[in-house]
């Protein structure tokens, strides 16, 4: 049962704080090792994509010339 006298606000954070008491946060290792492969792939798709980008530019120039 809610107490008495808290606004709406206060309870949406009282809520907040239970849940992330809930939370299993990762170890520093394991958070390391998945920033790394984000990064990676973050990088590999950048430069696929920019390749793709290359090749229909390249493509399009092609086709309007």
């Amino acid at each position: 049962m809610p107490k008495e006298g808290k606004t709406p606000g206060t309870k949406f954070f009282d809520g907040v704080k239970a849940e992330f008491k809930k939370i299993i946060w990762p170890d520093r290792d394991t958070l390391l090792k998945q920033s790394v492969v984000v990064v990676a792939i973050t990088i590999i798709l950048g430069v696929i994509i920019a390749l793709v980008d290359m090749v229909v530019q390249y493509g399009v120039n092609f086709l309007t010339m």
